[in-house]
């Protein structure tokens, strides 16, 4: 996978992909579909459109800089479509870069997903001042230490999709996370203390304090030439001076002085002298770094300060040869890896003003893999062997098998010969290995040095399984038996099956045998204890593993229905606790049980019988011993003997004959005591609960009636309740069922039209006068209107439509006070059948007329 790729894949944040992408290439459309990122798009057309080109010139210089001249078409502004999937995402960015739109750190930012637009840096120092040129440094330090964390990610990613995600592959390159983790362990030391090598250097300030005879302090800056100047004294040269070498200088003239001041006990007046504040010098760092350039750092800055500050050595950068050069020599040379290794800072000067670091290109490299305890790439000086690198990494880990060490290497160029052999791998066996270290030899650029792990099988142990205390492997001791076995697993557990123990042997060619033994008592004794041997597997089984299971079922007239676990001695009391006590309409005079036949004979599945019950069964009671419930059927108090059950009964609590709670029904409108009534009996009909509902008031109006039925979903039902009232025995006059509900409005005079009508609107009521008429009334009908199959929605729920009769004129409708007329809309189907006959209509008659014609003619 190309690093571009991999940088789109951060930019999109599509990481969960990266793993799945590594076991084969992207193809271009999945390299597109990166490419439309939304936030990735909407930047670069920010980009072009602040570049102040015109889309015309941006297809121009295109097409002067050899690129096809719509590649930049899908970011240009004003562009809605997708982007150009023949356009490979490497164009895209080299052509911005080309066209001068965005420099090359700038492109690295928006493949990260980062606007370098959106980076501010404050361009006023803490005291007000403007700094436009300290802006753009600090602006560019901002780019670059973003660039260098965004490609250490794109590079990680990289490594991850070469590796199909391992862990650590050892491609990361030892010691360049030390400089890209950013801390404060380096920041410029301002305010000392400082070390008794360190020099005075000009722009320090020191702190004078004199005690004794006189009682006086001074702050002495360092000026730029090396003189402080001290009250009283005159100037004192301390440029490039340890702080030993001023306190002398500073003994001699402030003795002129100051008669106190002298070496020794006589001295009646002492002094301190000590840097207040550090000044700093402008250092050089150049070479394979991510950020080269110069730097203003502490005066008290080490070489190290300086890398850290420049984000360190590039990926290209060595960490071994590092040069240190003043006034144009080298002053020493820094190893990271004595830093990082072996905590070792004595090559780690301090530099001085103008001083250079230069870091060049790495020497040769090699990588570890495998067991060892820090995967990685490292760097090797000419004369390091592999014990050098096995140290470097930290040497091996637990796992390691330390027999040998494999190395795959990059034949030398001069070695070489033809038949693809450029790489060779060598096997280093070595006593060596097993104390930690390795033989001293020498390893070459490219060499990649891998660390197997020790044999995954364990050996020298059996497994005990089943009914045991502690099953679980069981180290193997010589001599041990299945009795040592079952002991060091803590012993059979009281229900062991006693016949039989299984022991499965693995063969030498990983066949397995089975073999047997017996137990005489749950102590664990075993008949024909046999030796074990290694990876040997004892099953013992428990007599509760052949045992079927057992349950009895409850139903009925109880609060939870089902099933339970049989238990040796449950009665059918017990069952009925578990099934959560018994309904309030339970039948408390009998149960049923049905138990499974002894003969099954002429296909008898159940043999049933009655068993009595009480009022004992009853657990929900008052203090005073009461039943709370509603009231039932008399039952005896009880108690009765208890009823042992046995596996698979099937108890069944019998229901009270005709139970159940009140029923309601509903009456409201117009009638004299509207209300939720109580129905007294199953059969209570329409009148009979109008009648105690003090029948209906002198405004109600019994055609517009409405009767609801909620139970099963029914909804309204139409009836004709003048029909009931005048006649009990009408069909009308249905028996109530709970829930329902019967309501009488006053009288409305309107009729409602609506549907295929020109105006739908309320039509007064006019007594004897059909349904047409009210069509007529509401602007007749539309021409989409089917009047003949229009219908009448009566006051009461009753749905009247055209009886249409044969020879004899149509039956219409005639609606009441407080009807709905609805006139539908022919189907489409229809009308067009009704465009053919017309068609076959106008037909017939140009030719009849045709025919009329030649007869005349003739005639």
């Amino acid at each position: 996978m190309s690093s571009k790729l991999s940088a789109l894949l951060l930019s999109a944040g599509l990481f969960a992909l990266a793993p799945k992408m590594s076991a084969q290439n992207p193809s271009t459309a999945q390299a597109q579909q990166m490419l439309q990122n939304p936030a990735l798009l909407q930047q670069l057309r920010q980009r072009i459109m602040s570049s102040g080109l015109t889309p015309d010139q941006v297809r121009a210089r295109l097409r002067a800089e050899g690129y096809p001249d719509n590649l930049l078409d899908a970011y240009l502004p004003g562009a809605t479509g997708g982007v150009d999937t023949t356009a490979s995402s490497d164009a895209v960015f080299s052509a911005i870069t080309r066209l001068g739109i965005a420099d090359t750190v700038e492109v690295d930012l928006l493949r990260c997903g980062i606007d370098a637009d959106s980076l501010v840096v404050p361009d006023t120092l803490p005291n007000g001042l403007v700094d436009s040129s300290g802006t753009a440094r600090r602006r560019q330090e901002r780019f670059a230490s973003l660039r260098a964390g965004c490609l250490a990610q794109e590079d990680s990613i990289k490594r991850g999709l070469k590796t199909g995600g391992a862990a650590d592959s050892g491609y990361t390159i030892f010691g360049l996370d030390f400089f890209r983790n950013r801390s404060t362990a380096f920041n410029p030391n301002l305010t000392g203390p400082v070390d008794a090598n360190y020099r005075i250097h000009p722009d320090d300030q020191l702190a004078l304090i004199l005690t004794g005879d006189v009682e006086q302090s001074y702050s002495l800056p360092v000026s730029r030439e090396g003189f402080i100047i001290i009250p009283q004294v005159g100037q004192v040269y301390v440029n490039n001076l340890t702080m030993a070498e001023v306190e002398n200088a500073l003994y001699a003239r402030l003795g002129r002085v100051y008669s106190g001041v002298r070496r020794g006990a006589g001295a009646t007046t002492h002094f301190y002298i000590t840097p207040a504040r550090l000044g700093s010098n402008q250092i050089y760092v150049t070479g394979d770094v991510v950020r080269p350039g110069a730097y203003r750092i502490s005066s008290a800055a080490t070489a190290l300060t300086a890398l850290y500050a420049s984000l360190g050595p590039s990926d290209n950068g060595s960490l071994r040869n590092i040069l240190i050069r003043r006034a144009g020599a080298a002053v020493d040379t820094l190893d990271v890896y004595d830093y990082l290794l072996n905590g070792n800072t004595s090559h780690d000067v301090r530099l001085n003003n103008g001083d250079l670091v230069f870091v060049p290109i790495h020497g040769p490299r090699v990588r570890i893999v495998g067991e060892i305890a820090r995967p990685a790439t490292y760097e090797i000086s000419p004369r390091e062997t592999l014990a050098d690198a096995l140290r470097f990494a930290g040497g091996f880990t637990a796992t390691a098998a330390r027999q040998r060490v494999q190395i795959e290497r990059i034949v030398p160029p001069a070695q070489r010969v033809p038949g693809g052999r450029d790489r060779i791998v060598t096997e280093i066996v070595s006593d060596q290995f097993t104390a930690g270290t390795g033989p001293s030899i020498p390893v070459l650029d490219g060499d990649v040095i891998r660390v197997f792990p020790v044999a995954s099988r364990v050996r020298n142990r059996i497994y005990v399984r089943g009914d045991v205390w502690s099953p679980g492997s069981v180290g193997l001791a010589p001599g041990m038996k299945v009795s040592d076995a079952l002991r060091l697993a803590g012993g059979v557990r009281p229900d062991v099956y006693l016949g039989q123990v299984l022991i499965a042997r693995t063969q030498p060619d990983s066949s397995r045998q089975e073999l047997r033994a017996a137990l005489r008592d749950t102590t664990g004794a075993v008949i024909n204890d046999l030796p074990l041997q290694e990876d040997d597997e004892i099953r013992v089984f428990s007599t509760s593993e052949f045992r079927p299971i057992r349950y009895v079922a409850i139903n009925g007239a109880v609060r939870k229905s089902g099933q339970f676990p049989y238990r040796e001695g449950m009665t059918m009391r017990d069952l009925v606790l578990l099934a959560g006590g018994l309904d309030q309409s339970a039948y408390l005079n009998e149960a049923e049980i049905a138990r499974l036949p002894v003969n099954r004979a002429n296909g008898v599945t159940a043999t049933t019988f009655r068993t009595p019950l009480d009022s004992s069964y009853i657990f929900e009671r008052g203090p005073d011993g009461k039943y709370l419930g509603p009231p039932g059927l008399p039952a005896s108090s009880g108690p009765n003997p208890e009823v042992t059950v046995q596996p698979y009964d099937n108890i069944l609590i019998l229901r009270q004959p005709n139970w159940e709670l009140q029923r309601t029904a509903v009456v409201a409108g117009e009638v004299r005591y509207p209300g939720r009534y109580s129905l007294k009996t199953k059969t209570e009909r329409i009148t009979d609960i109008i009648e105690r509902a003090g029948g209906l008031t002198p405004d109600a109006y019994a055609n517009g009636v409405t009767f609801y039925r909620t139970r099963n979903g029914v909804g309204r039902i139409g009836i004709e309740l003048p029909d009931v009232l005048r006649n009990p025995r009408s069909l009308d006059n249905l028996p109530l069922q709970d829930g329902d509900s019967l309501f009488i409005p006053r009288y409305n005079a309107v009729v409602n039209v609506q549907g295929a009508v020109n105006s739908p609107v309320a039509v007064t009521y006019s007594p004897g006068k059909s349904l047409e008429y009210y069509v007529r009334a509401a602007g007749g009908p539309t021409r989409k209107a089917d009047v003949k199959r229009a219908y009448v929605t009566q006051p009461n729920g009753k749905v009247e439509a055209r009886d249409t009769r044969f020879l004899l004129p149509d039956a219409v409708p005639k609606p009441l006070a407080g009807s709905t007329v609805f006139v539908p809309e022919r189907d489409p189907s229809d009308l067009g059948a009704a465009a053919i006959l017309a068609n076959i209509g106008t037909v017939s008659q140009v030719l009849a007329g045709l025919v009329t014609l030649i007869i005349a003619i003739r005639h």
